[in-house]
């Protein structure tokens, strides 16, 4: 009796759910399957002992625990894998947690009649997805763009309840958006599909209208092409408490100043989100200020860690602190979260390989970037950022050599871990002579103006080997006599007027 499209939305969200708790139970098997496979390797081992990487059980008390442990395992992976097989998920509807609260509302701190309000509000749904060509982008909902007027379609049995025309009911009160509000006037005035929701908080007891679209597909650039037009990247390395940032050039040098974004990970879920959100936007606008075409992050992943827990991150009070540091790290919260924003920004994430980052950022960059930036806390977590955004822009993360001096003043400079090739020597020349190289008439040269210049000119090759004529050179009395004398004797010479 109802409408295809309100029968259209019952079935969509029941499809939507279902797979949901397929992709559940499959990340559940893979999980459990980690986690038999690390007790199976490490049980094969003897107590005491060690066969290549791999360390058996201290005793035989932590032994037997963990064969007990492998049996829940096994018994749990055995029920998960029939549910697969048959393809019949546990689904309940409106929550499996609220559901459970239910039996201790005590516990919770909610009565009866609240905790049936929050049952029906989460099992309450009322959506309706859009359809291109039709007015303002939904005829099933629709959303005025000049008023805010909402009209719904009412089924069949309930069309004796319109106050609209043809069927339609209207809401007394009027919505407004906000947020990305341009977005959507873009959308609904050229009648652009939009899917609205509508949904109820008993908590606040207000009611919602959310609406949500789905984007262009579009081509991102490759980091060759980023690199060949010159385009800077932010390099970020996610932490337990903080978010640590540097922007790089084209070539792999360090821009500016090291940021650090702190975050707050303690408290509600949705504290939490909101949080993670503000970081975000704030890496964001230092992309933006700084010119970045792209975010390079760490495709970290710590599901395996996760599932064989002490097995394989320790044991102990350092064990306990490490995993209770890598459950705090919300690593697919954060990439899914910066993939979003950072692609409606304008901007493109870059995943690459974590391995070595933190031990070669605090290595090789930590103490170049104290020596540029000695105003600023440098840590090896900035090191670690720059090391991504360089593997991000396909270039070595370890520093080349020599490139960076300790005191710009005195010693002649080069770009901070440039990653372009030095070009050759040009022309012939004898091999670089240093200031205790003999040379011709037996006197130590002073200078290295015979050296080959590091980025000779093109136009004039003799610019780097012209020498430098120092004061007394050609005097026989300058022969044996400190450079520190000659220099003063050039000065004295100098204020007479001498040649």
């Amino acid at each position: 009796m109802s409408s295809s499209r309100w029968a259209g939305a019952l079935t969509r969200a029941s499809e939507d759910q279902y797979q949901l708790s397929l992709r559940c139970l499959h990340d559940e098997r893979a999980s459990l399957r980690r986690a038999v496979r690390a007790l199976e390797t490490r049980l094969a081992v003897p107590c005491g002992r060690r066969e290549g990487r791999v360390r058996g059980y201290a005793d035989q008390a932590e032994r037997w625990a963990k064969q007990r442990r492998l049996s829940v395992l096994k018994a749990r992976l055995t029920r998960v894998e029939a549910r697969i097989e048959s393809g019949r998920p546990g689904i309940v509807v409106g929550g499996r947690r609220l559901a459970r609260v239910r039996h201790r509302l005590a516990d919770a701190g909610l009565t009866e009649e609240r905790w049936r309000r929050r049952w029906e509000a989460a099992r309450l749904f009322l959506t309706a997805d859009g359809e291109s060509g039709a007015p303002y982008g939904n005829y099933t909902i629709t959303v005025a763009p000049d008023t805010g007027e909402v009209t719904l379609v009412l089924p069949g049995p309930l069309r004796h309840l319109a106050n609209a025309p043809r069927g339609r009911y209207r809401l007394a009160c009027a919505v407004g958006f906000s947020h990305r509000r341009e977005e959507w006037l873009d959308r609904v005035t050229a009648n652009r599909a939009v899917r609205y929701d509508i949904v109820h908080d008993p908590q606040r007891d207000r009611w919602y209208l959310d609406a949500s679209w789905a984007t262009d597909a579009t081509t991102l650039p490759t980091p060759a092409e980023i690199r060949a037009h010159g385009a800077r990247l932010l390099g970020v390395d996610l932490n337990a408490d903080h978010l640590a940032a540097y922007a790089l050039d084209p070539y792999g040098n360090p821009v500016g100043e090291p940021v650090t974004v702190p975050i707050d990970l303690t408290g509600p879920a949705s504290r939490r989100d909101g949080r993670l959100r503000a970081a975000i936007t704030r890496l964001l606008a230092i992309a933006r200020q700084h010119g970045c075409a792209g975010i390079a992050i760490e495709n970290l992943g710590f599901d395996d860690a996760r599932a064989t827990c002490r097995e394989t991150m320790g044991r102990g009070r350092r064990g306990k602190t490490f995993r209770r540091t890598v459950a705090g790290i919300p690593t697919a919260r954060f990439r899914e979260r910066l993939r979003s924003m950072a692609f409606h920004s304008g901007f493109v994430v870059i995943a690459v390989d974590p391995a070595y980052t933190s031990a070669w950022g605090g290595k090789y960059w930590k103490t170049p970037l104290r020596q540029n930036n000695p105003q600023t806390t440098v840590t090896r977590h900035h090191g670690a950022a720059v090391a991504i955004a360089r593997r991000a822009l396909g270039h070595r993360a370890r520093r080349r050599p020599g490139v960076t001096a300790h005191d710009r003043r005195i010693v002649t400079r080069r770009a901070a871990g440039q990653a372009v090739p030095a070009p050759g020597a040009r022309g012939t020349a004898s091999p670089p002579r240093t200031a205790s190289t003999p040379a011709p008439g037996g006197e130590t040269r002073p200078g290295r103006g015979d050296q080959l210049a590091l980025f000779p000119d093109l136009e004039d090759r003799s610019r780097g080997h012209r020498a430098t004529a120092w004061p007394g050179r050609d005097s026989p009395a300058g022969h044996g006599r400190p450079r520190q004398e000659r220099l003063q004797d050039s000065c004295l010479r100098s204020a007479e007027g001498s040649p």
